[in-house]
Order: structure tokens, then C-alpha cells, then sequence
């Protein structure tokens, strides 16, 4: 690599880190190129990146940014994902990660808190809790007094039917047929 490849290499990383709200670091020796192919897939799908750089370019050009605490995990083959949104990165890594034995996650960084494992993992479950806070939640106390009382209702046992003896019942039928007779006749 020329020098000059080396210097655009670093501004391009540089404005990458700038901009980015999380970064996480994870190892991929022994992935094969279509696993790389689906984990950047992924990472575009949730709005997130995916590089893969020489570690002392990286270094270089995470000195005066808010991810800089990622620098000591940059050892080996080092991925790094990046996202302004702090759960897309985090969640997509992880759940690529359960698939994929050899893509082990090493840390990251939100701004400029450092995050282990443990926290890219609590990160991306932030995901699930964000959603499920956004549930719909009933806006008055008459619909939530309804939904109750319509399972309620669901789950009373239901009333026995009292038999008819069979002469009534008979008589039913064959005044049920008489009428559909007339009828039909005319």
C-alpha cells in the first residue's frame, strides 16, 4: 500500500469513526467470504457498516475521536462495525455471532464508554426492551375495564342445557316440518 493510499485510508476511517455513535470489535479468521457477504448484508439492513482494515491505519485514525478506547482491541484479523443508531451494530453482531462460532466478538465502544462483551451483549437487548416498551398501551380505564371483562366472559364455564324429554322434542320436529311443508306447498 502507497502512502498516499494509506493517508485517504485513514481520513476515510477517521470521518467513519467521527460520525459514529457505536463501534464493536470482533475477530473473523475462518469465516468464509459469503458469511462476510451476509454479516455486511445484515449490518446495511439495520443501518449499520461493516470495515475491515489494517489495525495500525485503524489506531491512527481513531486518535481524537469518541470510539478511541476500541485501540487496544485492534490485534489479528479485526472487524470493526460501526453505527450512528447505538443498537443496530451491537444487535446484529450479536445475533451473527450465535450463527457463526468463529466470529467472536471482542468489545466496543458507545461514544466514549468502553464496553466488553457483557455490554455489547446488554446493548443489543436494549433492542428488545426499546420495543417492547413501545407497545401499545390502553389509553383510557374503560377499554382496560372491557378487555377484562370480555376474558372474563371467555372463561366462565358454560351453562348446562337442560334435556327435553324426547316426546316434547318429537313434537318439535314434527311441528317444525309441518310449517317447512305449508310453506313449500303453498
Amino acid at each position: 500500500m502507497e502512502r498516499a493510499a494509506k493517508k485517504e485510508a485513514v481520513e476515510e476511517l477517521r470521518t467513519v469513526f467521527k460520525a459514529t455513535g457505536v463501534a464493536i470489535v470482533a475477530h473473523y479468521s475462518g469465516l468464509t467470504v459469503s458469511q462476510m457477504q451476509t454479516l455486511r448484508k445484515q449490518m446495511k439492513q439495520a443501518g449499520a457498516a461493516v470495515k475491515v482494515s489494517k489495525n495500525r491505519l485503524a489506531k491512527i485514525a481513531l486518535e481524537g475521536t469518541d470510539v478511541a478506547a476500541i485501540g487496544p482491541l485492534l490485534k489479528g484479523p479485526t472487524v470493526i462495525a460501526t453505527s450512528n443508531d447505538p443498537v443496530a451494530a451491537p444487535k446484529v453482531a450479536i445475533e451473527f455471532a450465535k450463527t457463526n462460532e468463529r466470529f467472536v466478538i471482542l468489545g466496543g465502544s458507545m461514544g466514549k464508554t468502553v464496553l466488553n462483551v457483557d455490554g455489547v451483549k446488554a446493548t443489543s437487548c436494549a433492542a428488545r426492551l426499546s420495543a417492547s416498551s413501545r407497545r401499545r398501551r390502553p389509553s383510557s380505564p374503560s377499554s382496560r375495564t372491557r378487555r377484562r371483562q370480555s376474558l372474563r366472559a371467555s372463561f366462565r364455564p358454560m351453562p348446562q342445557r337442560a334435556k327435553r324429554p324426547d316426546a316434547l322434542r318429537n313434537t318439535q320436529t314434527l311441528v317444525r316440518t309441518n310449517v317447512l311443508r305449508k310453506l313449500i306447498n303453498g
